[in-house]
């Protein structure tokens, strides 16, 4: 988490962190971000929980999501992509750079 939020904000970019899902859920309401980095494991609601939240409100449901998680089992992309998430990334293959690198694209969606 760390690392990609110093590289991010290296880049310009305002990071806001939640450390869980509840947390993730009511910062989002409240400050209704360009782009959203979710995790899947997360205590209190998982990250499929609040992707599928995100998507219920009208204030939060057109905001770009791109899971960011440990596990990449096809199921769970799937789950992920079905649940409307723009990307499925694998944190092993993903560095800083290229998530700083991807938002632009992402954001062009």
């Amino acid at each position: 988490l760390e690392m990609y939020k110093m590289k991010l904000e290296m880049d310009g970019y305002r990071v806001n962190v939640a450390m869980d899902g509840e947390e993730g859920l009511q910062r989002a309401g409240e400050l209704i971000p360009d782009i959203i980095f979710l995790d899947v494991r997360l205590p209190k609601k998982d990250g499929f929980e609040v992707l599928h939240e995100l998507r219920l409100q009208d204030a939060t449901k057109h905001i770009p999501v791109i899971i960011l998680s440990n596990y990449g089992e096809k199921e769970l992309i799937e789950r992920g992509l079905t649940l409307g998430a723009m990307e499925f990334l694998i944190k092993a293959q993903t560095t800083p750079t290229s998530l700083s690198e991807g938002i632009n694209e992402w954001l062009k969606e």
